[in-house]
């Protein structure tokens, strides 16, 4: 089969570089009108005429209105993702985990429209960008159980602070401008902090539960036990971390 020639290849790459940067330009459109207008302004007809296109090109772009709004979502979620602080090595485990979660909920509050839409649809919890955002969410977390802070399970951890950084922003949103309390921001940050972490680190407590998690934590890191003993391991700190 014979092979295509530089040319073909350029021209081809050149297509791509320009769908791409339509693709974009209609993004860049919807989230124009979703930001002065609500999910209810974002339609074929108004997107295509701000983008300077044709509605048809809508559709070949994105299949229907649904997939140009989860396009959108995706756009917010990997803008969010560009937000995010990663310090592999926190001097204070706890106030990154303040800090993380002040990011995030910054970003829905300045972004209140595109935010709702990020998290009106559960299946969106596929979205690559977010599943990279959980991720980092995932590392802090797993720095916190292994230095001993951790109170709760680390997928627990997980849902709760994410649970309470979207809950903070919707009910935020859903407030009138001069009923909106920072404290109210403030309390629910610091209720997170007091479900999920220990005041001191568990470790140095007389429990078992608190220095399973953190041993758990650091399994992955370690070279001295075979794979078969580590998953023996883990089962019985699964067993001490549940117990605590």
């Amino acid at each position: 089969m014979p092979s295509s020639s530089p040319t073909e290849n350029s021209a081809s790459d050149a297509t791509g570089r320009g769908r791409e940067h339509t693709r974009q330009r209609v993004i860049q459109a919807a989230i124009d009108l979703l930001t002065r207008g609500g999910r209810d302004a974002v339609t074929t007809r108004a997107v295509a005429d701000l983008a300077g296109l044709q509605p048809p090109a809508i559709y070949r772009l994105f299949g229907d209105k649904e997939g140009l709004l989860d396009a959108v979502a995706e756009h917010g979620f990997t803008a969010f993702l560009a937000t995010k602080h990663i310090d592999p090595d926190p001097r204070d485990p706890l106030e990154d985990l303040r800090t993380g979660w002040d990011v995030a909920v910054e970003f829905g509050v300045a972004n209140p429209a595109l935010y709702t839409l990020m998290y009106s649809e559960p299946s969106r919890s596929t979205s690559a960008a977010f599943q990279s955002g959980m991720e980092i969410l995932r590392g802090r977390i797993r720095r916190l159980a292994a230095g001993g802070w951790l109170r709760v399970d680390e997928a627990l951890a997980a849902q709760i602070i994410h649970a309470t950084a979207r809950g903070a922003v919707l009910t935020w949103l859903s407030l009138p401008e001069e009923e909106r309390d920072p404290a109210l921001l403030t309390t629910l940050r610091e209720a997170m902090v007091t479900a999920v972490t220990n005041q001191r680190p568990a470790v140095r407590d007389a429990g078992p539960a608190g220095a399973a998690r953190a041993l758990r934590a650091a399994l992955p890191d370690q070279m001295a036990l075979s794979g078969a003993e580590q998953h023996l391991l883990r089962e019985w700190l699964d067993r001490l971390a549940a117990g605590g």
